[in-house]
């Protein structure tokens, strides 16, 4: 059984021992116990005294002038003790005043560090940050999100009473024009994103990957850190590497993260490309990784083109293309309908784009990293395709 940092001490499933106890860390905070159900800020009368962990978050950041201040003022209103907070800013050369911004919030924010990413890539800024963390818990984040102020104080109640090794939330996707905020609601659909479920569900329950994830400081010790050739991918290998050691990760919608989508199709076309291109290496690494979500746009840009070439030539290919787009069509335009319908039916011209955009772009990507990692043979990911987002 894990030990908890609560006072009161918890029953992990399956074991009918307990208690609670920590290491101390070099920040710590003598506060009231708290277990299932309480966080840090409530006034709970237990006779209990214990130190709550100190807790760093790891902020991958290139050029995010626009919101890395939203992330920092995010985290200076948690209600966690702020000496109980480290924030380590990993910064890939920004050219923009991100560095200036992170610089100001020092007031605001006693424990953060900037530190600098030469090679521009997210797994190496989270990689520079775990290294550099003093906290008993680590939790990566991107500056492109921003979080609610009970974020820390949730991810350490959770990590406390499931036993689970890492803990996340549900993510909201964002958008602050009218093209950003149809991306975000595609993102925010199953039609979308598959079975991304730290992307919708709204059930508390252990998965398979998370985003945004609270580790407890150990799982680093044990695995190792984050693949840093697999930029855009590094996530879902890391937690596939982890639930290979035993590990589990529990998704708690409590937890809530919101994240700027992209603002242009244009761009959410690079990012999915870009997503479904080093999926590739990934499942060349860890074959029983792969998943049917991720194979499922490939199968169907692969199934599109195909009867495309064909069908001059083929009756049946004709046939079969045909099916394939008036089928995929009556299907995007009712969920769009229906998405509109709750959301508003100003977004309705846009979110079929979106769909398209999401499934092509990861589906070629996927396809062209194939062509790339398999028959041509080469290993990585050229520096455009894996700078930091």
């Amino acid at each position: 059984m894990r030990r908890g940092w609560e006072g009161t001490a918890f029953v992990q499933p399956g074991n009918g021992t307990t208690g609670c106890s920590r290491r101390r860390s070099s920040f710590h905070s003598t506060r009231p116990c708290w277990g299932a159900g309480h966080r840090p800020d409530k006034d709970i009368s237990m006779g209990a005294q214990t130190t709550l962990p100190l807790v760093s978050v790891v902020i991958a950041m290139r050029n995010e002038e626009a919101l890395i201040g939203k992330c920092l003022n995010s985290l200076a209103v948690q209600d966690y003790p702020a000496e109980l907070l480290e924030i380590l800013v990993i910064d890939g050369r920004s050219s923009d005043r991100s560095r200036e911004i992170v610089s100001e919030m020092k007031g605001k924010l006693p424990h953060l560090r900037l530190l600098d990413n030469e090679r521009k890539i997210s797994p190496v800024a989270f990689n520079i940050g775990i290294n550099n963390a003093k906290g008993e818990i680590l939790t990566v984040i991107s500056a492109h999100c921003y979080l609610t102020s009970d974020y820390v104080s949730r991810c350490v109640e959770y990590l406390a009473k499931t036993g689970a090794d890492c803990v996340g939330g549900r993510i909201e996707t964002i958008g602050e024009n009218r093209t950003a905020k149809a991306i975000a609601l595609a993102m925010s659909s199953p039609f979308g994103v598959g079975d991304a479920l730290f992307r919708y569900s709204q059930e508390e329950q252990f998965v398979d990957t998370l985003a945004f994830g609270a580790y407890r400081r150990d799982v680093f010790e044990r695995i190792g850190l984050f693949d840093e050739e697999l930029a855009g991918s590094e996530d879902d290998e890391f937690n596939y590497r982890l639930r290979g050691h035993g590990g589990k990760l529990f998704l708690a919608p409590a937890i809530r993260s919101f994240y700027y989508g992209r603002t242009s199709l244009r761009d959410l076309w690079t990012q999915y490309f870009r997503y479904g291109f080093g999926k590739v290496r990934v499942v060349q690494k860890h074959p029983r990784l792969v998943r049917v979500r991720h194979l499922i746009p490939a199968v169907f840009v692969a199934s599109l083109v195909t009867a495309a070439v064909l069908s001059p030539f083929s009756s049946p290919a004709a046939l079969l293309f045909t099916l394939i787009v008036c089928s995929y069509v009556v299907i995007s335009l009712a969920l769009s309908v229906r998405i509109a319908a709750r959301k508003g039916w100003q977004h309705l011209p846009l979110l079929p784009l979106a769909f398209a955009c999401l499934h092509f772009a990861y589906g070629t990507g996927f396809l062209l990293g194939l062509v790339h990692f398999l028959l041509v043979g080469r290993r990585r990911i050229g520096r455009k395709n894996a700078q930091l987002e």
